[in-house]
């Protein structure tokens, strides 16, 4: 099971888990380990002034900026703006990275914070994001038709949930941030992130177990 995968493991139905495989944790926590050690080395020289170092750390880490971004403003050309004003903002303080936590917890603070922003200036809420985000990383049963159904249930399930605890999830299955991150990132104690997380849990699975027993009895 891929690192995505094993995250979300306990959305699916217990027929449908796939077995972990034991050597993927220590082949995760390298790849983690270098790419921090690539950012941190970005940072010190975008602090620098180098221009070729922004579009490298964009390299490593805009995808997961830009899900983000978008799953908070639910627009795309939103969260393209939200991208660029985010990178803009880490040219000119790439110096505050001190480097005592992760580089994409200290980027998606400000990416979080940027698209609150966008949300503010506009006079309509955020409508839901179409695709990506949460959903892109759910992991799909093998079979094209359970996989479109799976996909849909897991949607519909995520439109339920408020805001806050979407984002949590977010922050915490889909960018693999550590509780003490998402809160960092939210400005909130790290027992609200996982109160919300666990009534997140909750109500997802509850509403997909809900859905399983009516299409049973359908």
């Amino acid at each position: 099971m891929d690192a995505a995968a094993e995250r979300w493991c306990w959305l699916m139905p217990t027929s449908r888990r796939i077995p972990a495989v034991p050597d993927g944790n220590t082949e995760s926590r390298s790849t983690m380990n270098d790419e921090q050690e690539a950012s941190r080395e970005l940072l010190t020289r975008i602090a620098a002034g180098d221009r070729n170092a922004l579009p490298a750390l964009y390299r490593i880490h805009g995808a997961r900026l830009y899900a983000h971004a978008l799953r908070v403003s639910g627009s795309r050309e939103a969260a393209e703006d939200v991208v660029q004003e985010s990178l803009l903002a880490v040219w000119k303080d790439a110096g505050r990275f001190r480097g005592e936590g992760r580089a994409i917890a200290w980027l998606l603070g400000i990416v979080h914070h940027k698209a609150l922003d966008a949300i503010r200036g506009r006079s309509f809420a955020p409508r839901e994001a179409e695709e990506g985000g949460l959903i892109a990383d759910v992991p799909p049963p093998e079979e094209a038709a359970l996989r479109r159904e799976w996909k849909d249930r897991i949607k519909a399930g995520l439109e339920r949930l408020s805001g806050k605890h979407r984002l949590a999830l977010d922050l915490v299955f889909f960018q693999g941030l550590s509780l003490a991150e998402a809160a960092d990132v939210c400005g909130c104690p790290v027992g609200t992130i996982k109160s919300r997380l666990n009534q997140a849990k909750a109500k997802l699975k509850a509403f997909l177990d809900e859905d399983g027993r009516r299409e049973k009895v359908g």
